[in-house]
């Protein structure tokens, strides 16, 4: 994208009655964003949303100088630009109609990867959440996925620190511009994710952390990511707004149980109970619905079984029945272990791990 055409993309988000989904109509139809400004009204306004006041504010070109000013906002900070035409938009938001027109980055992100996760909850995360966060993220850390979240207090910021902790991709997408860093505590953490992964927003730089941003903030979360993980919610929240726009997007959401009693559980524990999230009880209940193969960090390298594994009771009792019987579903191999499901995953997910077995479509296992 050069800058003519990012300008005009920037331009044209300033007009008037012109959003993500009518600017997309108009480019589609014109070819690129500068041609917008330069089209006849008689070529306009057969565009389904495109009216006669729209087609007046179109010749109002004083929007370009309000763009030239964030343009040199984004040359003076290294700020990365994408449109939705571009290669290194991320894939999964191509797909959502009112994906964001342009994207703005800072840091060092890599989007080659299919396996991207969105991690988002409670402000107020309690020692269960944050505890269950932290193994949730060090399970999956050997497939080496990207966790995306919002950069907010609780469960948001626990699951960057475990993802930095873990040398993961995290991904902070924000209500504002990149001109400021909201909560101002989370500054000391901008470094860290900035070397690996870093930030991403839709809002120019003299945007605000207004309310209504975040729930704009929310379908980005929701629509880059293969699936969303709700750890913790009250019965209502952004938490789950993000969720149910994920539903919308037509993603895989997942939710971990709680408590009837605990405030920060009836959230979760209502979407599972509405069929609009999977249960989630430990990392293995992601790899079989999302039917993701362990992998090590080095793309080029599986995840090899070792000449002599190491396996306990309970893991040698299950590898020698799915030796015996063959691709067999979790609640199966549950029942004829005598051990309950909500405790096995874990088991599974370790022997996965040291390459014994392998997930399959339909919540299948095997042995190797």
């Amino acid at each position: 994208m050069n800058e003519s055409e990012l300008l005009h993309l920037l331009a044209l988000l300033k007009i008037e009655g012109v959003g993500d989904i009518v600017a997309k109509k108009l480019i589609n139809h014109c070819g690129s964003a500068e041609k917008v400004f330069h089209a006849k009204p008689d070529f306009l306004k057969n565009i389904d949303g495109v009216g006669a006041v729209l087609l007046k504010k179109l010749k109002d070109k004083s929007v370009l100088d309000i763009a030239q000013k964030e343009m040199q906002f984004i040359k003076d900070n290294a700020i990365s630009c994408c449109s939705y035409l571009d290669e290194n938009y991320p894939e999964r938001l191509k797909h959502c109609i009112d994906g964001p027109l342009v994207l703005f980055s800072s840091g060092n992100i890599n989007w080659n990867t299919r396996k991207v996760i969105s991690i988002v909850g409670t402000r107020q995360v309690s020692a269960y959440g944050t505890d269950f966060c932290k193994k949730l993220i060090q399970d999956l850390a050997p497939l080496n996925p990207i966790i995306v979240s919002g950069f907010a207090y609780g469960v948001d910021i626990v699951a960057h620190q475990a993802a930095m902790d873990n040398n993961l991709q995290t991904i902070g997408v924000l209500a504002h511009g990149l001109n400021q860093v909201y909560p101002k505590t989370h500054k000391k953490y901008c470094a860290k994710m900035e070397k690996n992964g870093g930030f991403l927003t839709e809002f120019w730089s003299n945007s605000n952390p207004e309310k209504e941003n975040f729930v704009k903030r929310n379908r980005i979360v929701a629509g880059i990511s293969e699936a969303t993980i709700v750890i913790e919610s009250a019965e209502k929240g952004g938490s789950l707004i993000t969720a149910l726009i994920a539903n919308d997007y037509n993603r895989d959401v997942f939710a971990v149980p709680g408590r009837t009693t605990d405030k920060y559980s009836q959230g979760c524990n209502n979407l599972i109970k509405t069929q609009r999230a999977h249960l989630l009880t430990s990392a293995a209940d992601i790899l079989y619905i999302l039917n993701w193969e362990l992998e090590s960090k080095d793309e080029n390298k599986g995840i090899q079984k070792q000449l002599f594994v190491s396996l306990d009771e309970i893991e040698q009792k299950i590898y020698n029945y799915l030796l015996q019987n063959g691709k067999t579903e979790i609640d199966i191999i549950a029942l004829e272990c005598d051990f309950p499901v909500f405790k096995i995953s874990s088991f599974l997910i370790n022997m996965e791990l040291k390459g014994v077995i392998r997930p399959l479509p339909g919540k299948l296992f095997e042995a190797i």
